[in-house]
């Protein structure tokens, strides 16, 4: 097992007279990924800026390698100490090249020139990285995830022992967010980076991290392996909310799963809709009919879809399945349960694949329960990507009394045309 590199003992921060860091005591490995997890104001962002030596402890000690951070010069903890704020403003228009160079300040000397060795480090650290095709652009001109990549590649050129971030991968998309996660988690196993990285997203966290602390009120709430600390009690104390905590069926980790109670505007005064979604389909269609007094459902849709993220919003309930997962029977029996206690089923304009093609399989079985099934959009032969199976159902759904409308003016005309029956 790898020694420790950060021993936190007893840490008490504050802010004038409000103490935001109560005894914080914790370990971390040398090579460890370590995600600091809990809900805003708990004190995950204090925890950072303490061991990057910005705010300084009234109480307790930080100890790099067993000698006080306290006790370092400047240099020295650039040397071993890298941090990547949430968002880095650059003023300037710098290359992405010159941004990263800016990593080898700790090791040149007063108004000494970057060597060929800088050149070298900062190369290395851009192709980790993958942005060294990046290296002459200016850095205000390249997107949010890229712009992440090169602050991420700056931080490497220190050639740091440990590396801070917070909140790492907010306000990227998903795709983005992966690309940055499996950076770290690379420098991790390869280079023996530790790794500690404030979470918003609890899945995130759970998929990369080796080990999880949850903070809470500017204290430990718990701390240990992702199973651990992820525990619907847990979550529940901290966060205020109950969820469900399943094991994705492919990657074998955990994901959250909130179990929510619909609060539409007022609910159940025009009847209850379950809507069939996903990739953002679905998401104008909710707001229209929580406008419109109806109680909306949703699902099955992954976690991570945009549509979840708009239906979880809205407090919408839903049957959720693992990120990038196909839908398991569990998800398909909690969406066709959701389906059944609706008065209608609205299948929206969404591409179907293997992964979700049991969708139409719930939207046939309530018919046959004599709910009402609308299909929006058509052109299903477009959307089709099962090789024919999802157009055999989509018409066989037609050819059973499903209602084929083209735009969601026309749906919402016969829904409030049922509901007024």
């Amino acid at each position: 097992m790898a020694g420790v590199k950060l021993r936190i003992q007893g840490v008490d921060c504050y802010y004038g007279s409000i103490k935001a860091l109560d005894g914080i005591t914790l370990e971390v490995r040398e090579g460890e990924f370590l995600g600091i997890v809990g809900p805003n104001g708990s004190g995950k962002t204090t925890l950072i800026r303490a061991i990057a030596r910005i705010l300084k402890p009234k109480v307790g000690a930080i100890f790099l390698d067993e000698e006080s951070i306290f006790a370092m010069s400047n240099v020295e903890l650039a040397r071993k100490v890298a941090v990547v704020p949430q968002e880095a403003v650059t003023t300037f228009n710098f290359t992405a090249l010159d941004i990263v160079l800016m990593g080898r300040n700790p090791y040149l000397g007063r108004l000494a020139f970057e060597r060929r060795e800088d050149y070298e480090i900062a190369r290395w650290a851009m192709e980790l990285t993958n942005t060294w095709h990046l290296a002459n652009r200016p850095v205000n001109e390249l997107s949010g995830g890229e712009k992440q990549r090169v602050i991420i590649a700056r931080a490497l050129a220190q050639k740091p022992q440990v590396m801070m971030l917070d909140e790492p991968t907010s306000h990227l998309d998903i795709s983005h967010q992966i690309e940055i996660l499996e950076i770290l988690k690379r420098l991790c196993r390869q280079e023996k980076v530790t790794i500690i990285a404030v979470f918003h997203d609890l899945n995130l966290a759970a998929r990369y991290c080796d080990r999880l602390v949850m903070m809470n009120q500017g204290k430990v709430a718990a701390v240990g392996s992702v199973e651990e600390v992820l525990t619907p009690s847990n979550i529940e104390k901290v966060f205020s909310v109950k969820v469900e905590v399943r094991r994705h069926p492919v990657t074998g980790t955990l994901y959250i799963v909130p179990l929510q109670v619909s609060r539409g505007v007022a609910a159940g005064r025009r009847g209850r809709v379950h809507v069939v979604c996903g990739g953002g389909s679905g998401a104008q269609l909710f707001m229209e009919l929580v406008d419109r007094g109806f109680t909306v459902s949703v699902g099955a849709v992954n976690l991570l879809d945009d549509d979840y993220a708009v239906a979880e919003s809205l407090g919408l309930e839903a049957a959720v399945e693992a990120p990038f997962s196909p839908i398991s029977d569990e998800a398909y029996r909690q969406a066709l349960d959701l389906a059944l206690k609706a008065d209608a089923v609205i299948v929206a304009d969404v591409p179907f694949g293997p992964g979700n093609l049991k969708n139409l399989e719930l939207a046939l079985e309530a018919l046959k329960q004599g709910k009402v099934v609308i299909m929006l959009g058509g052109n299903i032969e477009k959307r089709d990507y099962t090789g024919g199976e999802a157009k055999q159902l989509y018409f066989k759904l037609l050819r059973e009394g499903a209602l084929e409308c083209k735009s969601l003016v026309d749906a919402l005309k016969l829904l409030e045309k049922a509901a007024a029956h």
